[in-house]
């Protein structure tokens, strides 16, 4: 009996979240993967620098990947592929830019030879028993592609990040043609960005805000420091172009935006006029008015350039009273508060803060509702996924759908981990694979868990006790202490009367234990915990992390 042919979409990441978007479609025992990308930690993930898919699925299966579909160069899609890479030996494909901007990161983690392949706009490419075609999208970054997948049981089109924007600052139109073209041609599944289904109407063009930066830039009369994502190159072109036509010089600062703009420059992505671009050093000895300071820290995030000069703190260039900020990005949920406070920083120092969403000095690089229901129509898929977005995006993207004519038994709203399986009979939702959230902390990867973060919590936010006793190892009786260690508690000077209590109540607690014959350590540190913890709570309503430490020692033998 022949076994019945199965193609399977797998979201590994983006689904029920914004960031770390990576989809596996496997037909049989082959597999591609579509982007590989991060996300950046929750306030409440504690130390944490980033978080990238779960890669398990993947390490498992990794004889079967047959290559790595890359749509564009933004982190939350190219910023886990040094981790995936350390594990599967598989051929990358990317545009021009996209390529350059992953071979960066290859470099900078130190990974060997990696297979890597240029694709440009109208490609196909032939990869086992699929054929992929790479179809031109408008984004905030050149170089973006969406893809139409080629099975024996049908095609699947994923948009990729996308919006429609017949001004684009660079990287040339949606292909609408290719995509209605597809859509005649019969499209089984349909995977579409979800970023910004809750906004009516359409996308602002990137044109709008090239009018306004350049508006900006002409009646500012200090200097002009200008805030965005690095890797937003159409609108450091634009920031750019506009310094260029105001006479005045370009400096770079803060890593990233460094490494983006060297990058996209040398592959021809950005055009800097001769004598435009300085270094920091040479731009401080620039007359004000002709300065124009590219930065990152767009979101507040605490040790970026424009964060740092809000602190007072960047060694290199400090605000001044008549400085104009430019911040020519919308928060990612969880930022604003950070965002607010380099905003209300800036004001403090004497600056001009460009900063709300109605300055126009930002639109976004995601399809709107309109834009949506344009690719729906287009594509006329028999099957629909929404994904790159939370939850309630992707439920708000199977309603538009809906509307659209996509049945609702069709529509398939899941998350990361869920295997969405066509055959020749239909598709269903089949299956679960492991599939979560891996924290990156340093060089460690994925050594940090919920147990490690709740720990952190709690030490964040009431501190910790750690009480030294020494044991006689005959008979258990305290030799010497108990000696009390606290931090991020209380100021140990002004509870002196407090802690001998604890003191106190750590002999009566050991004597006790003694008197009742436990000698088992387990339960001796048990016992300090939680008769110290609740007296603590009682006077101060605060739960600090209490760590006894035990230490035994023989006897000393005093005869002579």
């Amino acid at each position: 009996m022949t076994r019945e042919n199965k193609l399977q979409i797998i979201p590994l990441g983006g689904l029920g979240e914004v960031g770390k978007n990576m989809t596996v479609i496997r037909y049989n025992n082959q597999i591609l993967i579509v982007d590989a990308g991060l996300a950046f930690p929750d306030e409440d993930m504690l130390g944490i620098d980033l978080v990238i898919p779960d890669l398990t699925y993947l390490v498992e299966n990794q004889d079967l990947v047959l290559g790595i579909l890359i749509t564009h160069g933004h982190e939350d899609h190219i910023g886990a592929l040094p981790y995936l890479l350390k594990n599967i030996n598989a051929p990358v494909y990317g545009t021009r830019l996209t390529l350059g901007l992953i071979q960066a990161k290859l470099n900078e983690a130190k990974l060997g030879h990696v297979d890597t392949h240029e694709i440009k706009p109208r490609d196909t490419v032939r990869l086992g028993t699929f054929k992929v075609e790479f179809i031109n999208v408008s984004h905030s970054i050149p170089g973006s592609v969406g893809l139409a997948i080629h099975t024996p049981l049908g095609t699947i089109i994923h948009t990729g990040d996308f919006k429609l924007d017949h001004t684009p600052a660079s990287g040339g139109i949606l292909d609408i043609h290719k995509f209605s073209e597809l859509g005649d041609q019969g499209v089984l599944c349909l995977l579409a960005d979800s970023t910004n289904v809750e906004r009516p109407g359409f996308t602002q063009s990137e044109k709008i805000v090239g009018q306004n930066i350049d508006d900006t830039f002409a009646e500012a009369e200090g200097r002009i420091i200008f805030a965005s994502f690095a890797s937003n190159v159409n609108r450091l072109q634009q920031a750019i172009t506009a310094a260029h036509k105001h006479n005045r010089k370009v400096a770079v600062v803060g890593r990233s935006m460094v490494n983006v703009v060297a990058i996209a420059s040398d592959l021809g992505y950005l055009d800097i006029p001769e004598g435009t671009l300085l270094e920091v050093d040479e731009i401080v000895n620039q007359p004000v008015n002709e300065v124009c300071i590219l930065t990152t820290g767009s979101q507040g995030e605490p040790m970026s350039a424009l964060s740092r000069m809000a602190m007072h703190d960047h060694r290199q260039i400090s605000i001044s009273p008549g400085d104009t900020v430019i911040i020519s990005a919308s928060p990612i949920p969880g930022n604003e508060k950070a965002i607010a406070r380099n905003v209300d920083m800036l004001f403090k120092l004497g600056a001009k803060v460009i900063y709300e969403s109605v300055s126009g000095m930002h639109v976004s690089g995601h399809a709107a509702q309109e834009e949506l229901k344009l690719m729906l129509s287009m594509v006329k898929p028999q099957y629909f996924i929404p994904v790159h977005g939370e939850y309630r995006m992707l439920m708000k993207h199977a309603e538009l759908a809906a509307q659209m004519g996509v049945h609702q038994e069709n529509t398939f709203v899941i998350e990361n981990g869920s295997v969405v399986e066509f055959t020749r009979h239909g598709a269903r939702v089949a299956d679960k694979v492991q599939a979560g959230r891996v924290l990156i902390d340093g060089l460690g990867v994925g050594d940090v868990g919920n147990i490690v973060l709740r720990d952190r919590k709690q030490l964040s936010q009431d501190g910790i006790l750690i009480i030294v006793l020494t044991l006689n190892g005959s008979d258990g009786s305290i030799l010497s202490g108990p000696d009390i260690v606290t931090r991020g508690f209380v100021y140990v000077r002004e509870s002196e009367l407090m802690l001998d209590e604890v003191k106190e109540i750590t002999r009566k607690t050991m004597l006790r234990c003694q008197q009742n014959g436990i000698r088992e350590w387990a339960s001796l540190k048990n016992q300090i915990r939680d008769v110290v913890g609740k007296n603590l709570y009682d006077k101060t309503k605060r739960r600090p992390m209490i760590i006894p430490i035990l230490q035994e020692v023989k006897e000393l033998n005093t005869s002579k």
